[in-house]
């Protein structure tokens, strides 16, 4: 039997291209923050809401990731809550304020908030309490949610500011409208998002150039590798060492 996607695979690999081609010079200057964040001795704060989260939790102690990740992590704005429950908190005023203060963000720290819409109350809430602290944002979101969305939407925040207008960077994952992008014959309602999978790979894409970028200037970046591989744990110790006291989610 031929499996049959009716052209997911290629929206994916589309997604991707498009990108990777328009977005690059972005991806580079997000980098040269991360990579800033190295040199200074400073951790990368990552944020996401709903299933953004699962972004967040791929750039988090994961091998061959960054060491220097800290996960502002909710649980109740995540996929691990009850569903309806984080959608009501998504659009719930000054929740993201909440959790940013908590992570006590500092003066010229780097924020990575990555979501999809970039609409809504909590990641608004969240970019507008990284930057009253004096954090550098980069978003990762995209520009067509935010352009197509009626201003009056009953999902946008209260001050109808899209993601892209608070931020220092701005990364467009060119995901359209609704996510889903497979209509199957005689089935109506499109089905597959592409978001996770092209998220999921700008984040890795970041961590690439920001190492690059790293050697580049001469630094060592903190990576880890896997736990599971023999000698993982030994080459990972000295990163625990380092960063657990400061990383809330170590």
């Amino acid at each position: 039997m031929e499996l049959n996607d009716f052209g997911y695979l290629d929206a994916v690999v589309g997604n991707l291209e498009q990108v990777r081609t328009e977005q690059a010079e972005n991806i580079a200057a997000a980098a040269s923050l991360m990579a800033d964040a190295i040199a200074e001795d400073r951790l990368i704060h990552v944020y996401g809401g709903g299933h953004t989260t699962l972004v967040m939790g791929e750039m988090f102690f994961r091998a061959g990731g960054l060491a220097n990740i800290d996960p502002v992590m909710e649980t109740g704005l995540s996929v691990f809550n009850q569903a309806l429950k984080y959608l009501e908190l998504e659009r719930t005023g000054n929740y993201g304020a909440a959790i940013v203060k908590y992570y006590e963000l500092q003066e010229d720290d780097l924020l990575i908030i990555f979501h999809n819409i970039g609409i809504n109350a909590a990641t608004i809430d969240a970019a507008l309490e990284a930057k009253r602290a004096g954090a550098k944002i980069v978003a990762v979101s995209s520009s067509l949610w935010q352009k197509e969305m009626p201003p009056d939407h009953h999902i946008r925040h209260g001050s109808g500011k899209n993601l892209f207008e608070l931020a220092d960077v701005c990364i467009d994952d060119c995901n359209p409208v609704g996510d889903a992008v497979v209509t199957v014959p005689g089935f109506g309602t499109p089905i597959a998002p592409v978001s996770n999978v092209v998220d999921f790979v700008i984040a890795h894409w970041l961590e690439i150039e920001c190492v690059r970028q790293c050697v580049e200037r001469g630094l060592t970046p903190p990576v880890w590798r896997s736990a599971n591989a023999p000698g993982g744990d030994e080459f990972n110790a000295a990163n625990l060492k380092k960063y657990r006291p400061r990383i809330k989610n170590l």
